[in-house]
């Protein structure tokens, strides 16, 4: 048995420091795969032959034009058409920051303070131990997402549709505010939908941005939203029950249609990126398009699927468009 497998059987409770979970040796694939190693050949063949009843497919990208107002000065997508021979052929060419539509954050997306007193940025460290330096230097590749394009993240998915079961229950909320979706919502959820969960699943979370960006925000509700130093979005809540139950749950990936998972600003002192990228070296992605899959998942009363996604093959790459679909 692997270092990585010996860790990854623990309970969260028994670990060494389950906020540091660091797999392989630096530099190794492995390392790069972070949680992912649970997505093993084993568990992705059960899940095709559970899960793939009907052949059925929903695409999980959200328009890659709709955030058409960006936050964090980060680039807006650009699309040009360009002729070539004179015209009798086209390319095209994109300009983009995946961060801007459904995309995956990679391991070198976000680190977390050290063990050091300071709190400078400086002081963070990424996924293994890799350092601010490493990333910035573009003859290394460590820890990129080009472990991830080499077999895909793929496996079985299960949705949580947290805005339908709201909508029944009668909760009212902005998916651009501070609602909270709680471990005790999930649980509820999964139990009236007969949801269980299996180790090695993909998590998705359905906490309505996608939608109420499209349809409840005018262009100056997304202007402020964009320009804002402080904006506010719906997510899973951050605590130590919650990452205690992802953990033994085995849960290997989350994702969502919010724009970071988690309920944001934090209301605590726990950071759910601190921990599922920094520390386990695990996906998560955001801005999912999840409103046909929950559509679909009504008409099939199923919740559960083959989820697929093939990340850019880029070394050193920091994140990828999420390039999924569910297949039914």
């Amino acid at each position: 048995m692997s270092r990585s497998q010996s860790l990854m059987d623990l309970k969260f409770d028994e670990l060494p420091d389950p906020k540091r979970v660091w797999v392989g040796d630096p530099g190794s694939h492995e390392e790069g795969l972070g949680r992912l190693v649970l997505l093993t050949e084993e568990r992705v063949r059960e899940a095709a032959v559970q899960e793939i009843r009907t052949g059925r497919r929903v695409g999980l990208n959200w328009d890659m034009t709709r955030l058409e107002y960006v936050g964090l000065g980060r680039t807006p997508c650009e699309h040009k058409v360009v002729p070539l021979f004179g015209g009798i052929a086209f390319d095209d060419i994109y300009t983009f920051n995946p961060q801007q539509s459904s995309q995956w954050d990679g391991l070198r997306h976000w680190g977390m303070s050290s063990d050091s007193d300071s709190s400078a940025e400086q002081q963070r460290v990424w996924y293994g131990g890799t350092s601010k330096d490493e990333i910035l230097d573009r003859s290394k590749d460590r820890i990129g997402i080009q472990h991830w394009a080499r077999e895909g993240i793929t496996g079985r998915g299960v949705l949580i549709d947290y805005v339908s079961w709201a909508d029944k229950k009668g909760i009212e909320y902005s998916a651009f505010s501070e609602h909270t979706i709680s471990l005790h919502d999930i649980l509820e959820i999964a139990r009236e939908s007969s949801i269980s969960f299996e180790r090695g699943d993909i998590l998705l979370v359905r906490s309505g941005a996608t939608r109420d960006w499209e349809t409840r925000m005018d262009v100056a509700a997304k202007k402020a939203y964009a320009s804002s130093d402080s904006p506010k979005h719906a997510g899973v809540e951050a605590s130590i029950d919650m990452l205690r139950w992802i953990w033994d749950t085995g849960i290997a990936v989350v994702a969502g249609d919010a724009l970071s998972f988690e309920v944001y600003p934090q209301l605590g002192d726990i950071f759910l990126h601190d921990w599922f990228i920094a520390g386990w070296g695990m996906p998560i992605g955001e801005m999912f398009d999840l409103e046909r899959l929950a559509e679909v998942c009504k008409e099939l009363n199923r919740w559960s699927f083959f989820f697929t996604s093939m990340p850019l093959n880029m070394p050193g790459g920091v994140s990828s468009p999420s390039n999924a679909q569910a297949i039914f």
